[in-house]
């Protein structure tokens, strides 16, 4: 094992430096390049719609495949053992409730975001304002997420004090999308998806040489080290409801998330949204299996305490890693890629975001649905700018929390706020405008409430010695009521209008007429 004195990390080296103003010298090229075609709001917010299945299959796992997952996951089967593959599998499972429930229906009704799907054939307004409040408490926290992991590694890759760090990245981020959009952002994501894919299977193959290429041998020697409990459930979640509240979060949150949903817009029709999830999945599904061997070889070649020396959330210890098995060089090429894994999931975050205060909010509220393209842009480009400082104060705010579980409560939020609306609009006829509402903020509301009172906030952060609510996230009991409360207000309220339009929504549904 190594001691946390022998690691190169938080001091600047020559290697990691080239390659990280490598990767920002190319992302800015393409930003300069995508700037001269995006012109209009579809360029803008849907790339044109000229994204091929496959490219936008990449680009949809690069959206995906985040800090929580390289640095996060990593970390916390490093540290924690088995239960962190709870986050891999939960991540993955998902994908194919996208694929088979929301992809084509979302292609086929929506322009630019979720919310044109929810909004389809009930009252305009309402809807807007509510799933803008779903849509931008679910990327604040994922925001989160990436600005912390951001700041860490920044910190690995210059020596820079955290602060500075994340705000080196905030402004980063926030030039690639006011200037370059949803171009810019898809080959960003394509780029990093293909980087992040190649460095972490060069990582694998080099620990497993360690071990004779035998996962059999790696498992027998963390058992050796660490106990047989680091290979067995319970380690870190101990109440099985909380692992069904997680595991749920995880799989339907993704089917909520506004950065994820956004990108089916830029295909140009449903069966390439299709095709794109079905790439995804298998991109993803390959990544998850080598997250799992690279915390679990973390923890046998570098050593739990080195990792927590470095970084007490242990979200250095795939950069650990790649230093003790490949050297200087492959950490500093490791370590560019995590930055752009990053970079890449900032950039779609903050595209959505400013997506719904000028689609959703400016337009459909403020303008009664009166598009003004030129006043929208505008609008679009200010709220990237907020974003970008939005997610500098986050990433300052919450320095230290493992990544892994900031994206967990977003997923919940997700799940809560944003999935049961979305599902009941395309499936139920007697789905109403005030249904819709409640159950945003119903979901909105509980997931908030539930997690500042749960013992992740109460008794990790804020020192209380027992919580009052008991599970650490709270998409058990957020998301059912977001769904008890649509179901119980659409059935006491009923909506003749809305329900006349379900045929012709159905129509275009399945079959992609009038879609844009």
């Amino acid at each position: 094992m190594v001691a946390p004195s022998a690691s190169t990390l938080g001091t600047a080296n020559p290697v990691s430096i080239a390659m990280f103003f490598l990767f920002v010298a190319v992302t800015l090229y393409i930003t300069y390049w995508a700037a001269k075609k995006t012109k209009t709001g579809s360029e803008f917010y849907a790339a044109g719609r000229n994204i091929s299945g496959f490219q936008n299959g990449l680009a949809l796992a690069g959206d995906y495949m985040s800090a929580a997952s390289f640095l996060g996951i990593a970390g916390m089967v490093a540290t924690k053992g088995y239960d962190g593959l709870i986050y891999s599998i939960g991540f993955l499972v998902g994908w194919p409730l996208i694929m088979f429930l929301i992809a084509e229906p979302l292609r086929n009704l929506g322009k630019y975001t979720f919310a044109d799907v929810v909004a389809y054939r009930l009252r305009q307004r309402p809807i807007r304002i509510a799933s803008s409040v779903g849509s931008l408490l679910t990327i604040a926290f994922y925001l989160i997420a990436q600005m912390v992991g951001a700041g860490g590694l920044i910190k690995t890759l210059f020596g820079l004090e955290y602060e500075y760090a994340v705000v080196v990245v905030g402004i980063v981020m926030t030039m690639y999308v006011l200037f370059g959009g949803m171009i810019a952002t898809t080959w960003v994501q394509i780029i990093k998806a293909v980087l992040l894919l190649s460095g972490a299977t060069v990582l694998v193959l080099l620990s497993l040489a360690k071990f004779g290429f035998s996962p059999a041998n790696l498992l027998q020697t963390v058992s050796t080290q660490y106990g047989q409990e680091m290979l067995s459930p319970g380690g870190y979640i101990t109440n099985p409801f909380d692992a069904l509240s997680l595991g749920l979060a995880l799989m339907l949150g993704t089917a909520g998330l506004p950065h994820i949903l956004m990108r089916f817009y830029t295909v140009p029709n449903a069966k390439a949204a299709r095709k794109s999830v079905f790439v995804a999945t298998g991109f993803i599904g390959y990544f998850y299996l080598l997250t799992f061997l690279i915390g679990f070889s973390a923890m046998a070649l570098v050593g739990k305490p080195a990792i927590e020396g470095i970084d007490k959330g242990g979200n250095m210890a795939a950069l650990l890693l790649a230093e003790q098995t490949g050297g200087t060089a492959f950490l500093g090429f490791i370590a560019a890629v995590a930055f752009a894994t990053i970079l890449a999931v900032v950039a779609g975050l903050t595209l959505s975001g400013a997506s719904s205060i000028s689609h959703d909010l400016y337009v459909h509220v403020f303008k009664h649905g009166v598009s003004d393209e030129k006043g929208e842009m505008k609008v679009a480009k200010r709220a990237t700018v907020a974003l970008g400082i939005l997610s500098i104060l986050l990433g300052l705010v919450f320095k230290g929390q493992n990544v892994a579980f900031m994206v967990g409560l977003a997923f919940s939020i997700a799940a809560s706020a944003n999935f049961p609306a979305l599902l009941m609009s395309i499936i139920w006829k007697r789905f109403t405008t005030k249904g819709a509402v409640w159950s945003i903020a119903t979901g909105a509301l509980l997931s908030l409430v539930l997690i500042v009172l749960s013992p992740t906030i109460m008794v990790d952060i804020m020192g209380y010695e027992e919580a009052i609510f008991p599970l650490k996230n709270p998409a058990l009991v957020s998301m059912t009521g977001a769904f008890l409360m649509g179901i119980v207000v659409s059935l006491l309220q009923p909506e003749p209008t809305a329900a006349a339009k379900f045929e012709s929504e159905k129509l275009r549904t399945y079959l992609g007429v009038g879609a844009e």
